[in-house]
Order: structure tokens, then sequence, then C-alpha cells
């Protein structure tokens, strides 16, 4: 069956969702692996993950105001590997807002330890290389950071479904322009009066705060320079 757009309402509102076919269906499920989907704000529909690193992956794929979408199993191609052609599904593939495209494998730690594991990724980076598309392997030192994990989870939770529009923060952020730096729970009150909350700037890109700190109310938010990132995936990649 085809994935279609989430069906449901966020907040009594339809979200313009995007239509994606995964390139990889699972026919039978293997044990251990916790299978799901997510409610995706950037994407307008739920996105498949297998395993709960995945999971931890597309919070920050989220959060991030580098990525402008992004989508699970995306394609399947062949690569060599010696005399042999072989198939391989990455995880992600991202679209960032500077217009580049990046494939994304997500792997344990433990699993790179495995010589046959490391090989396959030995040869999928060569094969994309000579193909001049980038790709990344992502494991759980680098997406479990703490507290940075815990903290964007909590924005991004108490951030409402369906974000104010554009100008709202805009007009916002110029009324108050002056109170930057402010804490987390003086946004809430002063933003409140125009109806924006300080979380769904922050998944905007639009204010930052130290996410390698516990999140609290006395948490300063600062205002986002030009083109700058307040938090950084893989710097080698631009994400």
């Amino acid at each position: 069956m085809s994935a279609k757009a989430w069906q449901g309402t966020w907040r009594g509102q339809l979200p313009d969702g995007q239509i994606h076919d995964r390139a990889r269906q699972i026919i039978r499920p293997s044990g251990g692996i916790v299978r799901g989907k997510f409610p995706s704000r950037k994407n307008g529909r739920m996105v498949h993950h297998e395993g709960l690193l995945e999971l931890d992956a597309i919070y920050l794929f989220e959060m991030s105001s580098r990525i402008a979408s992004y989508r699970e199993q995306p394609i399947t191609f062949c690569y060599p590997d010696g005399a042999r052609l072989r198939r391989y599904t990455p995880d992600f593939e991202l679209t960032l807002t500077a217009g580049e495209n990046v494939l994304v494998e997500v792997k344990s730690k433990f699993g790179l330890e495995h010589d046959e594991v490391r090989h396959k990724l030995y040869c999928v980076a060569q094969h994309l290389h000579r193909s001049v598309k980038e790709f990344v392997v992502l494991d759980d030192g680098t997406l479990r950071q703490e507290p940075r994990q815990s903290n964007l989870r909590r924005i991004y939770h108490q951030a409402p479904r369906v974000p104010p529009s554009t100008g709202a923060c805009q007009a916002a952020l110029e009324r108050f322009r002056h109170h930057f730096p402010m804490s987390i729970a003086s946004g809430v009150h002063l933003l409140g009066e125009r109806c924006i909350d300080p979380f769904s700037l922050l998944i905007a890109g639009l204010l930052r705060c130290d996410i390698d700190r516990p999140l609290t109310a006395n948490t300063l938010l600062y205002l986002m320079e030009e083109d700058d990132a307040w938090f950084c995936i893989d710097q080698g990649h631009g994400i």
C-alpha cells in the first residue's frame, strides 16, 4: 500500500502533506526492532521509522534549520562490491535549505563494529563519491548526545502542531527585538501577547538557545543571525 499524506488534523487544520512511496517495504517484520510512524511538521505527513535510533535522527532532522525536508528509505540503487553488484537503500535523504541532497545511513556503534557492515558502507560511500552524491553515516554517539536530544524533544513537543505564520513570527520578533536575549519564561509571556510561542520560533530557526545544557525556564533565547544554525548534526556535510 502506498504511503499517503497524513489525513489527520492538527488543531482542526489539515497539513499540506508530501506523498512519499518508500523504496523498501517491510514484508515480514524482524524481532527486536521498534517500528512506528512520526507526525512530521516539516513534511506534513507521517514518517516511518525502523528502530528508536531512526526516531532520534528524525527529531534532529525536524529541528535543524539547515534541513528543508527529508524522506525515509528514498531510493534503492546498485553499487559495485568487487565483481558483484549489490542493492542498497539508505535510511533517509535530506534536502538542505541550501539546495543540496544528502543520503543518510543510521547505524549504531555496535553495528559499525562488524567488518561486513563497515565493508558494505565503504563500498556504498565510494560509489556515491564517484556519483558526486553526499553520503553520511550517523551513529548513536552523534544522534543521542545529551542533553541535546532531550532538549530538542522537549522543544518539539512544547510547540503547537500548527505553527504561526511567518509574517506573525517576524512581526512579534520585531516588536520585542530590544528585549533579547530573554529567558524562555519571558518569551512565553511577552510573545504570547502576539499569540506566538518561543518554541515555534526555535523550530523555525528564528531563535536559538544553548541546547548543550539542560533546558529550564531561565534558559536564554537569542535572535538568530542571518544564515546561522543553532545546532549542527554533522559539520562536514553541512547539516
